[in-house]
Formats: structure tokens, sequence, C-alpha cells
């Protein structure tokens, strides 16, 4: 089955004033899929790892990327295609709580 990375963003402001049904919902959501074994974290500190041309490793502190919200976890979900990907996430904390969730198709390298 087609497994696929999840980055949920999402910020204490927009949890905090997301209905308390809708967050409990979601949270359930959430541990049934741990249940099922979806892997699934919240995010840590990341680092930059640079070792360009295999010469000498660099580590920076910080995320490579930016955005509006703060990452706030992680998950790697197999779905039978992205339709139900989507759905899947569309039910998780920061999807609800007025964050987004990115869905990320994971292809399997030759």
């Amino acid at each position: 089955m087609p497994r696929f990375i999840t980055i949920g963003y999402g910020d204490e402001a927009g949890y905090e004033r997301t209905d308390e049904a809708v967050l409990a919902d979601a949270h359930a959501h959430d541990a049934k899929l741990q249940r099922a074994g979806v892997e699934m974290g919240i995010a840590g500190r990341a680092v930059q790892v640079r070792n360009h041309e295999a010469r000498k490793v660099t580590v920076s502190e910080g995320a490579y990327m930016r955005s509006a919200l703060p990452v706030a976890g992680f998950a790697v979900i197999e779905a039978a295609d992205l339709a139900e990907a989507i759905e899947i996430v569309s039910k998780t904390p920061c999807a609800v709580a007025y964050g987004v969730v990115e869905v990320w198709p994971l292809s399997q390298t030759r």
C-alpha cells in the first residue's frame, strides 16, 4: 500500500480557540491511527546537516524551510491513494485547529 509523509503545522492560539469537542474527536482519531500502527510524533528541534561532496559535515540549528505556523508533528501513514490520505489527515488536530497538514507521497527508491 502506498505510504505518505504528513507534516502538521499549528500553533497554541489556533488550538486554544478550537471547540473542545472537536479537539477531543481529533485526538481520538490520532489515537486510533496510532493503535493501527501509524508512526506519529510531535516535532522536536530541527537541525540542518550538510556534507557537500562528502568532504565535511556541518550542522546548523533550525529548520531549513520556513512557514507561518510552526511544525507541530509528523506521521507516516498508509493509504490506498492521495484521496484516502487526505481523508485520514483531515480529522487530525492540526487540520481542525486552524493549522494545516501537508501530505507528501513517499516514493520507493530503486
